[in-house]
């Protein structure tokens, strides 16, 4: 036997909006402290894909802008830019996430090499085997490496 549709499964605003207000009430004892829990945590882990992902792209067109020269367009160069602002963006909403930029960086690199092998056609030995700039270059919105 099924049990009843709750409000959060029916109309997710709706119970965000419940929620809110059992929280400003004070009503902590009737909150759906089960479903709650799982999107606060889900919040945390949106920002910290969303600032993986726009590295991603920044990085890759850094290394096809180092790596293709003759390819350098208006549309990376814009590219490069929306994705340093996006970043700046989020970390001046999320601070905690600077330390794990190294980290990011990281992954980010060791993932974007392989598909800017892919996409340029460069071989995949011409690339350092660890990222030649900082995260501060990266995010230097000055810097286009040559």
């Amino acid at each position: 036997m099924r049990t009843a549709i709750t409000l959060y499964e029916r109309d997710f605003y709706a119970w965000t909006q419940e929620q809110a207000e059992l929280i400003k009430i004070k009503a902590f004892d009737k909150l759906d402290t089960v479903n709650l829990f799982e999107e606060v945590e889900s919040m945390g882990k949106h920002e910290k894909r969303e600032i993986n992902s726009r590295l991603e792209v920044l990085l890759m067109h850094l290394l096809k802008w180092k790596y293709q020269p003759d390819m350098q367009s208006k549309s990376w160069k814009r590219t490069i830019m929306e994705q340093r602002f996006s970043i700046q963006d989020i970390l001046d909403d999320n601070p905690s996430l600077k330390p794990q930029l190294i980290e990011f960086l990281t992954k980010a690199y060791n993932h974007d090499t392989l598909l800017a092998h892919e996409e340029t056609g460069v071989y995949l030995k011409n690339f350092p085997k660890s990222c030649e700039w900082t995260i501060q270059q990266i995010l230097d919105d000055e810097f286009f490496p040559s």
